[in-house]
C-alpha cells in the first residue's frame, strides 16, 4: 500500500485550519452576566423571612458581580401573584423568584393560576434548607395520624 502525501495547497488548508481552530475557544466566550440590575421578585411582605433571605443574598450578589440586585416583594395570593409576574417577564435571567414551600403547595390549592410552576420556573440555585417536623398527638406514627385524620379508629 502506497502512501499518499497530500499536495502542499491541501497541506496550507489543514495548517491554516488547525490555527483558526486553536482561536475559536478566545472568541466564543459568554457575555459577563449581568450587565444590568437584576430584579429578584419575593412573594411576601417585607420584613419577613423571605425578605431577609432575599436582601442578604441579593446583597452578597451585588458585592461580588458589581451589579446591583433589587428586591421587589409582591405579597398576596399564597406568592402567585409574584409567580406570575416572574412568568410573564422576558426570560433573559434578570428577573428570578424567590422560591418557598409555598410554591409546591399552591398547584393542590389553586385552580386556573395562569402559569404551570414546574414548566415554568426553572431553577438556578439552592439558598436555603429549612428541616420540617410534623408534631402530633395522641399518633405515634404517620400512619396513625392518617388513620385518625380520616375518622378511622386505631
Amino acid at each position: 500500500m502506497k502512501l499518499q502525501v497530500p499536495h502542499r495547497r491541501q497541506l496550507l488548508h489543514l495548517v491554516a485550519g488547525a490555527t483558526a481552530l486553536s482561536s475559536i475557544p478566545r472568541s466564543a466566550r459568554g457575555q459577563a452576566y449581568p450587565t444590568r440590575p437584576v430584579r429578584i421578585i419575593v412573594g411576601f411582605p417585607a420584613g419577613g423571612s423571605p425578605d431577609i433571605v432575599a436582601r442578604l443574598i441579593g446583597q452578597w450578589l451585588s458585592e461580588r458581580l458589581g451589579q446591583r440586585f433589587v428586591i421587589d416583594d409582591r405579597p398576596g395570593a399564597a406568592s402567585n401573584i409574584a409567580t406570575e409576574a416572574v412568568v410573564r417577564a422576558p426570560p433573559d435571567g434578570y428577573t428570578l423568584l424567590l422560591v418557598t414551600s409555598a410554591n409546591s403547595i399552591v398547584p393542590a390549592l389553586y385552580q386556573g393560576l395562569h402559569f404551570d410552576f414546574i414548566r415554568d420556573i426553572a431553577p438556578v440555585a439552592s439558598i436555603v434548607r429549612a428541616p420540617l417536623v410534623m408534631v402530633v398527638h395522641p399518633p405515634r406514627t404517620v400512619p396513625e395520624f392518617y388513620r385518625l385524620r380520616q375518622g378511622k379508629p386505631r
